[in-house]
């Protein structure tokens, strides 16, 4: 029988990939986590006796063979990550001795940690709530300086309070309402003609309405924080797509000569434009080809193209617009739905045309010359795509969502508000507006997590690494 969240028997993860390194940390907690892990340890009562949130030096041991050396960072419960009693064994890297240590534990009742299943603890034990624990894993997988910046503010809590700041003003209304259905006009002391197809405290209920849909709209912008932006580099043979590729990323990564058509297929790197994570692809000369292999690359390339979120289209500077380019240009531009930066390259030999300066950007792959311009207009053409654009890529302070889930709960809210507040417009009876607003509430309460299923749980969790 499989293991399930949910239960508290001691588990045990490495927190630190096992390899070649200085250290490897080993994590374990659980009922009698600390208590199972002195069978193995020497000296058992100096571990046994240790008090929270203390380190204890000595040795895994088994059957007196010394197995390492290690430092135990000591967890009592409910003061640690997990809520339970909890152990941080720090001992040395490599990949022979955090698996010795690992096994040794095993033999003392230990078993694998699920995926995410310490922090599945945290959350059942109270420590953090799903948006916190949704953020942990944002911030091991951040790829920018600024994702990690997102991702931080919503593990101090920023989201979470946002979403229970709603929902206290929905509860309210909600109440209100009630209050209305439960009782009768008598007993409340209110004129009928003066509650008659008005919702209780309207204009607590448009704030929080108007909250939800300023929460909503961020979702777009944190996506691209999160999953990054495909940007592909296109142009005709020999334009300097590698070059520039290479530029982007500061590293040799795209091989470049003279020759037109030395790059066959497209290759893919990560790159950080102004705190965006973009997925940058350098991609096969685009022309006719009766090379096999080239022709092949080339349409790859375009099927590239058609994904891309952004396409960065090189002129080659030294032979100037062809009628090739012109075509290009003119199909792309035509579709609303990705934007199309235009690129003179080889400015150092070859200046752009007076007429084409409001249009296209003159950089020098070569040289760096105008690249610096170049990715703000990379990083102000992905914000333009975003539905709250007006807010900068910095702003990270202010509470957002971090995942889709979130994303889709929070749309649900906003319909329920929507229906709840049209019918309170047509005046339409308390007891057809109600069932809407406990619906938002509902919806509110499992972003948190304080509605939710064990299946939702499981889902969630599972997509988390194992030792988080």
């Amino acid at each position: 029988m499989r293991d399930l969240y949910g239960d508290n028997s001691p588990i045990t993860a490495f927190a630190t990939p096992p390899g070649k390194s200085a250290l490897t940390l080993i994590r374990c907690s659980g009922r009698s986590a600390i208590e199972l892990a002195s069978i193995v340890f020497s000296p058992a009562e100096k571990l046994k006796k240790a008090n929270g949130n203390t380190v204890v030096h000595g040795w895994i041991a088994r059957n007196n063979e010394k197995i390492d050396e290690v430092l135990v960072s000591v967890f009592r419960a409910p003061k640690s990550y997990t809520g339970e009693d909890s152990l941080d064994i720090c001992c040395h890297g490599g990949l022979t001795a955090g698996h010795a240590v690992m096994e040794t534990l095993k033999t003392t009742g230990f078993r694998d940690a699920l995926p995410g299943e310490f922090t599945f603890r945290s959350f059942m034990n109270g420590k953090l709530d799903l948006t916190r624990c949704e953020s942990v894993m944002e911030l091991v997988s951040a790829k920018t300086e600024t994702g990690r910046c997102h991702a931080v503010n919503r593990l101090s809590g920023s989201l979470e309070t946002e979403i229970n700041n709603i929902k206290k003003m929905l509860v309210e209304v909600l109440s209100g309402a009630e209050i209305f259905l439960d009782y009768s006009e008598d007993e409340i002391g209110a004129d009928p003609d003066e509650i008659a197809g008005r919702l209780p405290s309207q204009k607590l209920a448009l704030e929080a309405h108007e909250r939800l849909i300023k929460l909503a709209s961020s979702w777009q912008r944190e996506r691209i924080f999160q999953e990054g932006m495909l940007a592909v580099i296109a142009g005709r043979p020999n334009a300097g797509k590698s070059s520039l590729f290479n530029l982007l990323l500061k590293e040799e990564r795209s091989i470049v000569t003279e020759n037109p058509g030395t790059t066959r297929d497209w290759i893919e790197a990560w790159v950080s434009i102004e705190g965006i994570p973009i997925r940058l692809a350098d991609t096969a000369g685009l022309r006719e080809s009766s090379d096999p292999a080239e022709k092949i690359g080339v349409q790859r390339s375009r099927e590239l193209l058609t994904e891309a979120d952004i396409i960065l289209y090189l002129i080659d500077g030294a032979e100037g617009i062809t009628n090739e380019d012109r075509i290009f240009i003119q199909e792309n531009n035509s579709s609303l739905s990705k934007p199309l930066l235009i690129i003179w390259n080889k400015a150092d030999i070859a200046s752009m045309p007076n007429g084409n300066t409001d249009n296209t950007i003159s950089v020098s792959a070569k040289t760096g010359e105008g690249i610096q311009f170049l990715c703000s207009a990379i990083a102000s053409a992905i914000r333009e795509q975003c539905s709250d654009a007006a807010e900068t890529a910095d702003n990270s302070q202010s509470a957002a969502l971090g995942s889709l889930r979130q994303k889709n709960l929070v749309a649900a809210a906003c319909a329920a508000m929507e229906e709840a507040l049209a019918l309170a417009d047509k005046q339409e009876p308390l007891d057809l507006i109600a069932p809407l607003l406990r619906e938002a509430v509902n919806a509110l309460g499992e972003i948190t997590g304080e509605v939710s299923t064990a299946d939702i749980l499981e889902e969630m969790f599972s997509k988390f690494c194992v030792g988080k």
